[in-house]
């Protein structure tokens, strides 16, 4: 089984390496990765990584809409028209598979062999962590709000594995979109993170708000996303300094922060797959020509880190940021009308 990732990226060198060897413990044979406006080496590191199935690119973009270029683009690449699945995500999720081997091909067996796969998303709080280490994102961030309920929301986002039959249109960031036009008996087969049918509103895209999400609740069973958005206090401090690789220049608040830093639940489960990785990524930093590489990112995000720190309206932003209440908006609120809390 050929499977395919695609993704767009802005100054992630610190997180690359751990991010591809996940995926390909997953079984991804193939990368395609677009990169735009690096000044931390990502895109240097990326050159080197070949041999690990990965193909580097500019990103295509001409305007602010990098994410959606791309996947224009991406979608007329050998790499993605040959695969039997594409996997579009981000370098900050990790898809977390719970059934058989923990492999994408055990996820398509599971839901029943469809032609797309939506897996739900859970926000993983920064957990405290204030300072950069370069070590797994996944064995560093635990904590995430309820799976079933993020910021008084029950509908959470998704992220879309394709099969290469599904009768696409065009790829989206969170789902594939296909003609609305189509027969109905020509629909695609596309399930949940649990095998189950995803919703007919989601599925015909009927209401431009549930275009990509849908409720939570038991979603989940066969697979999870993992989404660490925020990571350590000072890796989201450069996040906020190099903006969104959807748009440009576009920063985040403390909104941002606060919707996803939510440290109800404990999720320990993505640790199944810590010692294979860990020896993959020895493997990849003790390559004369990756590990230095990787190296020359950590030291350019904690450069950045310190540059910022420097400055008096981040150091302002870092106090502020560290002392936010940890319940997202929205959320007190909720749990009052249930009764969870006075």
């Amino acid at each position: 089984m050929r499977i395919t990732a695609v993704t767009c990226v802005k100054n992630e060198g610190p997180f690359l390496l751990e991010w591809i060897a996940f995926n390909r413990l997953l079984g991804v044979t193939d990368f395609l990765i677009y990169s735009n406006d690096c000044s931390d080496g990502t895109d240097t590191l990326l050159d080197a990584l070949g041999a690990y199935g990965v193909t580097h690119l500019p990103n295509p973009a001409e305007g602010r809409n990098y994410q959606m270029e791309a996947l224009k683009h991406a979608a007329k690449q050998r790499l993605v028209k040959r695969a039997d699945w594409v996997w579009v995500a981000d370098v900050d999720e990790f898809l977390n598979v719970h059934v058989g081997d923990h492999t994408i091909p055990a996820l398509v067996e599971a839901c029943g062999d469809p032609q797309a796969i939506s897996v739900t998303f859970q926000f993983f709080a920064n957990g405290g962590i204030e300072s950069y280490e370069d070590a797994p994102v996944i064995a560093q961030f635990t904590r995430s709000h309820n799976p079933d309920l993020w910021c008084a929301q029950s509908a959470i986002e998704v992220k879309t594995l394709t099969h290469r039959d599904f009768p696409l249109q065009y790829y989206g960031a969170h789902r594939p979109f296909f003609r609305d036009t189509i027969d109905k008996e020509k629909r695609p087969r596309w399930t949940d993170g649990s095998g189950r049918a995803v919703p007919h509103k989601f599925l015909v895209a009927a209401n431009p708000r549930r275009i990509r999400k849908f409720p939570a609740a038991g979603a989940r069973g066969f697979a999870t996303l993992n989404h660490y958005a925020l990571r350590s206090l000072d890796s989201y401090l450069v996040k906020n300094d190099r903006g969104d690789v959807n748009r440009e220049n576009r920063a985040f608040d403390d909104t941002y922060w606060r919707e996803r830093n939510d440290p109800a639940w404990e999720d320990l489960s993505i640790r199944r797959y810590l010692p294979a990785l860990k020896k993959a990524l020895a493997g990849m930093k003790a390559d004369p020509q990756i590990g230095p590489l990787h190296q020359a990112c950590v030291a350019a995000h904690v450069a950045r880190r310190d540059a910022l720190m420097a400055q008096e309206d981040y150091a302002a932003m870092y106090a502020h940021l560290r002392g936010l209440p940890e319940l997202p908006p929205g959320e007190r609120e909720l749990m009052k009308e249930l009764g969870l809390v006075a």
